[in-house]
């Protein structure tokens, strides 16, 4: 649990949070949506990534602030600087992964005529993904509290820029070593985040990576060829969905510390936390309905099948973004391609013919990377605002986020409409839609269900020990599902770090742990991010 400190000019009270649709505000959010849109689909087609931009927003906004006229001096505000950055990375992943990657299936699957009902269906999927996380933000499912740490990178260095001092110097030594590491190509927002997660989440997240980057070197074994990462996220996923539900149906039988009041709090929360759960699950079981309609999926398959299709298709589109959650929330990665993968595999194995499976495959692709996003940023906001000791102002400003990335998401439609026909006739398509394709027209074994339903066992036994507050089995496999050995080194070495440091100088050096740590996730963001778009930089 981050304990970094908030902001030291708390708002002044009856002060309001400034507004994103303030005419010198909307203008500066729209030129940053657009430029956000343009570097997530030029990156994800080029190098297969998308990265986090939302640091490069806030520099912006500090870089228009300095600018000597009294018209520019309102960016000083760290408030429009998160407004700046949240716009940027919701316009990157939102243009990327939530709009393109779903439309480059059926592209590449042959059936030109899916696209458009696909654009669509995941475009409403995107805006729907973002307002569920607005409303389940700080809430027991995802925690303010929780690390998000993309969002504390991004908050402490609009900090660093506001105030200066030791911190900025703390932070600037961080985003130097990050920078300097990156370069070496070594991970160090992996190294950084281990400062800040749940040691628990952070540990299994560090197993998995170097089970997967060992196992073929030291014993013959390809885990990822033989399906083991799949099938514990396909375990540790339904019962992470399990224990979701188990929350929101938790009653208040246990009387709280803080009395009667605190007693209505929770159950105010249940209420809005079940709510929100229910209309999400409606939204996408009408947005899989429209998708099946609107691209003649009708004419594949019987009556049964297509509401078969229809309720696995909004199944798959929330529990995807669910995992994708509480991944980002706990350790900065979510591993999106991959369990969109698991959610084809399983739609193989029921028996789905192929063109529903490439609609299938789309819509829950375009879930979780824009709901994990806004997580990072309302973290971001969340801090810069008092960490909530000013709730009015807190949940004031939340809001205004919220308009931003509704803004930027918007944009991302327009301008992904726009190019994405000439991308793809130059065959500038994104990677992981050729796998899901291939995957499609190949079809699946009963090795492969054999090997999923095997190892779902152990990937739910190790979610149920952990429990909903530590995730160890959805971080477990989201670790054997990326090939980064390099990344587990770094998570473990820095658990190591964090442990002594903690033990010899207790809480006294866990602010400037916290501080380094959001350093080196930003520097090695900000020279990821500038050695992809610089000539010269990344192949």
């Amino acid at each position: 649990m981050s304990q970094i400190e908030p902001s030291a000019t708390p708002p002044d009270a009856g002060e309001s949070h400034p507004r994103a649709f303030a005419p010198a505000t909307l203008l500066m959010l729209l030129a940053l949506s657009v430029f956000g849109a343009i570097i997530g689909v030029q990156l994800l087609t080029t190098l297969g990534v998308t990265p986090n931009t939302a640091i490069i927003g806030a520099m912006v906004a500090m870089i228009i602030a300095r600018i000597p006229l009294q018209s520019f001096a309102r960016f000083r505000s760290i408030h429009i600087q998160n407004l700046a950055q949240s716009a940027t990375s919701a316009a990157t992943f939102g243009a990327a992964n939530s709009l393109l990657l779903p439309i480059a299936i059926p592209w590449l699957f042959g059936r030109q005529d899916m696209v458009m009902p696909m654009f669509i269906g995941v475009s409403l999927a995107m805006l729907l993904d973002g307002w569920l996380l607005y409303r389940l933000f700080n809430t027991r499912i995802f925690p303010a509290e929780g690390a998000w740490p993309p969002g504390i990178a991004a908050a402490e260095s609009i900090k660093a820029g506001d105030q200066g001092g030791q911190q900025a110097a703390l932070l600037g030594t961080g985003i130097v070593i990050g920078a300097i590491g990156s370069w070496f190509k070594f991970p160090m927002a992996a190294l950084g985040t281990a400062f800040i997660g749940n040691i628990w989440a952070l540990g299994m997240l560090g197993v998995g990576f170097l089970l997967r980057g060992y196992s073929q070197p030291l014993f013959g074994i390809d885990i990822n060829k033989l399906f083991i990462p799949h099938g514990v996220m396909a375990g540790a996923g339904v019962v992470a969905l399990f224990q979701i539900i188990r929350l929101i149906r938790q009653s208040n039988k246990q009387q709280p510390a803080d009395g009667a009041s605190s007693e209505a709090l929770g159950a105010e929360q249940n209420e809005q936390i079940g709510k929100t759960i229910r209309f999400g699950a409606f939204g996408f079981i009408l947005i899989s309905i429209f998708i099946a309609l609107a691209s003649g999926l009708y004419a594949h398959l019987s009556l049964p099948w297509l509401i078969a299709f229809m309720f696995y298709a909004a199944f798959a589109a929330f529990l995807h973004e669910m995992i994708v959650g509480l991944a980002a929330m706990h350790s900065g990665w979510f591993p999106a391609f991959a369990v969109a993968l698991i959610t084809l595999l399983i739609g193989l194995l029921i028996g789905f013919p192929p063109e529903a499976l490439a609609m299938l495959c789309g819509f829950s692709a375009a879930t979780g990377p824009a709901f994990a996003d806004m997580g990072y940023d309302l973290k971001a906001g969340w801090i810069l605002r008092g960490k909530g000791e000013y709730q009015r102002f807190e949940l004031e400003g939340r809001r205004q986020q919220l308009l931003a990335a509704m803004l930027a998401f918007v944009v991302a439609m327009p301008v992904v409409l726009f190019i994405f026909r000439d991308y793809f006739s130059q065959g500038l398509v994104p990677p992981v839609a050729k796998v899901y394709v291939a995957a499609i027209n190949a079809g699946v074994s009963m090795d492969i269900a054999k090997s999923l339903l095997i190892w779902a066992i152990p990937g739910a036994i190790i979610q149920l020990i952990g429990g909903p507050g530590r995730q160890m089995g959805v971080l477990l496999a989201t670790g054997l599902l990326i090939n980064n050995p390099l990344a587990g080194w770094a998570v473990m070495i820095g658990i190591a770090i964090r442990a002594t440091a903690l033990r010899f100088g207790g809480d006294r050096v866990r602010n400037k742990l916290e501080v380094l740590a959001a350093g080196l996730i930003a520097g090695d963001a900000l020279f990821s991010f500038f050695s992809s778009v610089l000539p010269g930089g990344k192949k």
